[in-house]
């Protein structure tokens, strides 16, 4: 689903990829030095992130939630940047953004406080979110990272606990308990049902 952009042998640095412009709306992580597009997602997904966000803005205020529009620096062996399906913000954090060019996430600011990600469909995607991007938002001491699996019909909540993340799968009926959001009581049933057509 994802394929890296052809550009040049060259790998990028954080500032060069800060700075990059093709001209295009195409969307892009930076994995590694290397500019990999990200292709729109399955309706299902984009219904579910959007709802989600319509969700979280009874419990906060809505310019805290950022749906599909901010980058997050991360570490990698080379500069890294994740687009997260939604991710919330500490007032401290989207203070942090006024007047920058670009709603990105430097490695100097602090981080979002929850980053949620929608599984997309393939054994890769499963990988990226379960995996890579678990071990680099652990990194960054996001406080809460949600996995929002469709395909396999469950939310993994990794809440930073003492340095690491510590997971709870919920599946069906489970409320869902998240330390930033404490009047959040949705069950993963009832978020998973938002991606239903």
């Amino acid at each position: 689903m994802t394929q890296t952009a052809s550009l040049s042998s060259k790998t990028m640095t954080m500032e060069e990829y800060l700075a990059y412009n093709d001209g295009t709306d195409t969307r892009y992580e930076l994995v590694d030095g290397e500019l990999v597009e990200m292709p729109t997602e399955s309706p299902e997904n984009c219904q579910l992130a959007k709802l989600l966000m319509f969700e979280l803005a009874k419990h906060m205020a809505i310019t805290l939630i950022n749906l599909k529009d901010l980058e997050i620096a991360v570490s990698g062996r080379r500069a890294k940047v994740r687009l997260p399906n939604l991710a919330v913000l500490s007032e401290e954090g989207y203070a942090a953004l006024a007047g920058q060019r670009r709603n990105t996430i430097t490695q100097e600011m602090l981080p979002p406080v929850l980053v949620v990600e929608v599984v997309s469909p393939g054994p890769e995607n499963r990988d990226r979110d379960y995996r890579y991007k678990r071990t680099e938002y652990a990194a960054r001491g996001i406080n809460e990272y949600w996995i929002i699996d469709p395909e396999m019909q469950q939310v993994t909540v990794c809440l930073w606990v003492n340095g690491q993340y510590e997971d709870t799968t919920y599946q069906k009926d489970g409320t869902i308990t998240s330390t930033v959001i404490p009047t959040f009581a949705l069950s993963a049933a009832q978020i998973l049902a938002f991606g239903q057509p």
